[in-house]
């Protein structure tokens, strides 16, 4: 036996082993996190207790153990863990007293407050600094454990699930690891066509889309909009006949936040592991999975063998290089700090965990995260100042476009600083804001100033870029090659492992739930059905859901000037369309890139009221090889703002009269008189 093998031996044999209770709860058979670290320490096993928790975080990793409810990792705090003694696993463990499944709110106390050419655009990548590859992302801890969220996690992480038992005569068609869309989509598609299929999540199935992202920023964005209507549109109002008192508008943080929290535990239902365990036919692994070769992966202590393998683990936020931002984010996720010392520095993972509104809040990056919930905040009451080292808003679209977007949320009264230069410091500052929120200060300086700045904020949100999970995984294992900005794969969406794909985040710059959905298709085709799929042909849309909305599909100017091939505009703005006038909503226009020689479309952007859902209609005819013109023919219901895209069809054929088709025209009409 090897050095380790000998000291898990040992450890097993000696820390304490007994029945522990929390909140009125007894968990069977199991240690305490600080007393194994007191035994490795006196034993001489561990020089330190900070040795003793790299020492027992090893132990875990060899799965001779696991937290009781899979949280955490090893640490030298009261948390209980236990052996893991294998079994029959793949449901929910029935609670033996009351023969109903164990839920979250067994463990927790009284509830509280709380195409054949691509048409993919390029995007200026982020160069991301080198990365520990030992170094594991887990999605920061929910909160409030009230009655929604409690239902959220009985739904995509149960507290007491039992895996499904693997033998080593059992082999998968595919295993996947992740399951975000990307890899509920995987997994369930393989399971539907008949496939053996595990799918293994360290955390909360669903992804960010569910918990952190898609969902919950919409719900959120909702609220902030319909008070937005009310206490600032009063003129749009009066002129359309009604009148309210904006001074008896009054937000209700706590209920906006409560509302985020019922729309996602009502949605995660469809992502449960109930549902696709049972319905789907999936067999799910709730833990940390790790490579131990080309062809098999170990989670919870039992070795999984695969024909084929889908890594789809996604991306996390990350926090700039800062002094003190990492110590104020890192006070901010921890579970032991009360509602009233919330939010000090947030990413999109902890923002939807708030309580409490700030006063005042300082964005770091002007992406889709960043002024989605910017605006947001502004329009529930928060000050709001937006930071950025471009000059730019939504770097990604064209910048006359992006500017209304900015000029909405100026008059929205947020504030913009966008050429920063050096973000210097983050602290505390000892006050409490109007909100009663830490107050800090956040010293910057600005590249047209020798002289840096201070902001006095109660919160900060960093959305200023993301990561790829690719750590953690022991990818080496599996000769599957890696970067800073993710797994390396092919067309076909194949890792250096042939019989390893990715999908999603954390392989892909297009960032969108809805890319990992069509990826995942991809990668069961070229799997499974020896497909051809590839990911230069996917025509992928995208949207950006402020006020006005923006949303764009295919090339952009700057990438067919690139490629050298020849292309027209045609724009049409919302000003001149009925339905818009009607709407008392004329901001923003259509604008169409298509060739000059069959008139087909290239790329087209859109901002404005209802982009998102227009842009549908446009991928729809870029996916099927229709010309603007084309769409000239197409009725569309009147009024509506969609007119606006069968209008720019017209305007491309007017184009095409010229003089002396005028003429030949005129002439036939002569002629018939």
């Amino acid at each position: 036996m090897d050095g380790l093998s000998v000291l898990a031996t040992s450890f097993k044999e000696n820390v304490v082993v007994k029945n522990r209770k929390y909140h009125m709860k007894t968990y069977p058979q199991c240690f305490v996190g600080s007393e194994a670290v007191d035994y490795l320490v006196q034993s001489g096993n561990a020089g330190s207790r900070e040795e003793a928790v790299s020492i027992g975080e090893a132990l875990q990793a060899m799965h001779l153990f696991e937290h009781v409810t899979r949280d955490h990792q090893f640490s030298d705090k009261t948390l209980f863990y236990r052996f893991m003694e294998g079994g029959e696993r793949g449901s929910l463990k029935l609670d033996e007293n009351t023969g109903k499944a164990i839920e979250w709110t067994n463990f927790l106390g009284p509830v509280g407050r709380a195409g054949d050419q691509s048409l993919q655009p390029t995007f200026d990548q982020e160069k991301l600094a080198s990365i520990d590859p030992k170094d594991q992302h887990v999605i920061s801890t929910v909160w409030p454990m009230d009655e929604l969220n409690t239902e959220l996690l009985n739904n995509v992480h149960p507290p007491d699930w039992q895996d499904p038992k693997a033998t080593e005569s059992d082999l998968y068609d595919v295993v996947v690891i992740g399951a975000g869309v990307g890899g509920l989509i995987a997994a369930g598609s393989s399971a539907g066509v008949g496939g053996k299929v595990a799918m293994i999540e360290a955390h909360m199935l669903g992804g960010d889309c569910l918990n952190t992202g898609c969902v919950p920023s919409k719900a959120f964005i909702h609220s902030a909009n319909m008070a937005h209507g009310l206490k600032n549109d009063v003129a749009r109002m009066e002129e359309a006949g009604v009148f309210v008192d904006p001074s008896a508008v009054r937000v209700d943080f706590d209920q906006v936040m409560k509302r985020v929290r019922k729309v996602r535990s009502q949605i995660s239902h469809h992502d449960s592991a109930t549902r696709y365990s049972k319905d789907l036919g999936v067999e799910v692994f709730i833990g940390y999975a790790k490579f131990t070769s080309p062809r098999t992966v170990v989670v919870n202590g039992q070795t999984l063998n695969f024909k084929k393998a889908v890594i789809a683990t996604g991306g996390y936020p990350t926090l700039i290089p800062m002094e003190g931002m990492k110590m104020l984010h890192d006070k901010a996720t921890s579970t032991e700090i009360c509602d009233s010392e919330r939010p000090l520095v947030m990413t999109n993972e902890t923002f939807f965990n708030m309580t409490k509104q700030p006063t005042n809040m300082v964005t770091i990056g002007a992406g889709v995260i960043g002024m989605e919930l910017s605006q947001a905040m502004r329009r529930l009451g928060t000050k709001v100042t937006v930071l950025g080292r471009s000059g730019k808003v939504l770097p990604k679209e064209d910048q006359d476009m992006a500017d209304i977007v900015k000029q909405q949320m100026v008059d929205d009264a947020v504030d913009f600083k966008l050429s920063v230069k050096e973000y210097i410091k983050l602290e505390l500052t000892g006050n409490r804001s109007e909100s009663g929120l830490p107050e800090m200060a956040m010293t910057l300086l600005e590249k047209d100033s020798s002289e840096p700045i201070t902001l006095i904020c109660d919160a900060v949100l960093v959305a200023a870029g993301r990561r790829a999970n690719v750590t953690g995984m022991d990818l080496e294992k599996a000769k599957v090659d890696y970067t800073p900005e993710g797994l390396v794969v092919n067309d076909k969406l194949q890792t250096t492992n042939s019989r390893i794909f990715g999908v999603g985040d954390v392989c892909s710059k297009f960032k969108f739930t809805h890319a990992a959905d069509f990826m995942a298709r991809a990668v069961v085709r070229n799997s499974l059905f020896f497909g051809k799929e590839k990911m230069s042909g996917l025509l992928i849309p995208y949207a950006t859901f402020t006020t006005p909305e923006i949303a764009s599909v295919g090339l952009y100017g700057k990438d067919l000037d690139e490629k050298g091939i020849e292309y027209k505009i045609i724009e049409k703005h919302f000003k001149d369309n009925d339905r818009a006038i009607c709407d008392d909503n004329t901001q923003g226009f259509v604008r169409f890139r298509v060739d000059t020689k069959k008139g087909l479309i290239l790329g087209a952007s859109i901002v404005g009221e209802g982009a998102a859902n227009m842009i549908s209609e446009v991928t729809l005819a870029m996916q099927s090889g229709t010309a603007l013109s084309t769409l000239a023919s197409v009725i569309h219901p009147y009024p509506t703002t969609a007119e606006v895209l069968r209008q720019s069809g017209d305007l491309l054929n007017k184009e095409k009269l010229t003089t002396n088709v005028k003429i030949l025209l005129r002439g036939i009409v002569q002629i018939q008189k």
